[in-house]
């Protein structure tokens, strides 16, 4: 019998928008010889098979929801201090999603598929980006 699928949810701290949190991402994952980006985190998912089983992180951006990464695979990673963290490498292709207001949260959570936020359509993908109060506001009564 084959795993279940699930994604993570995570906070992307002092990220403006996904253009900031790519920005980002794309000179950190420069330190790994994979070049591939990672988050890196000090608990090791338990449900490691069901998110290897085609699991997504999907970012919270100033309260909304509002893309993801696929995840490849989970890399152990010791710190300077010896301490073995989880590096959760990410897919360098960033997915918008559609906008849905998250509170924020501690650490990253599990999602159920069902509860995912589905992919922007690919019309949508061109239309200029509203402020991310905007956004979040619209997404809370529902206009997505």
């Amino acid at each position: 019998m084959s795993a279940s699928m699930t994604h993570l949810i995570k906070l992307s701290v002092g990220s403006e928008s996904v253009e900031t949190m790519a920005a980002w991402q794309d000179h950190a994952r420069l330190k790994w010889t994979d070049k591939q980006p990672r988050h890196v985190t000090r608990m090791w998912p338990k449900r490691e098979a069901e998110i290897l089983n085609g699991g997504s992180i999907f970012w919270v951006i100033k309260g909304v929801v509002q893309a993801r990464q696929a995840i490849l695979r989970l890399d152990e990673v010791i710190g300077e201090d010896g301490i073995r963290r989880c590096g959760i490498v990410l897919d360098r292709r960033i997915v918008r999603v559609e906008a849905t207001p998250k509170r924020a949260f501690q650490g990253w959570r599990y999602l159920k598929p069902e509860d995912a936020p589905s992919d922007l359509k690919t019309g949508r993908l061109k239309e200029d980006r509203l402020p991310p109060e905007l956004q979040s506001a619209l997404a809370e009564i529902g206009v997505r």
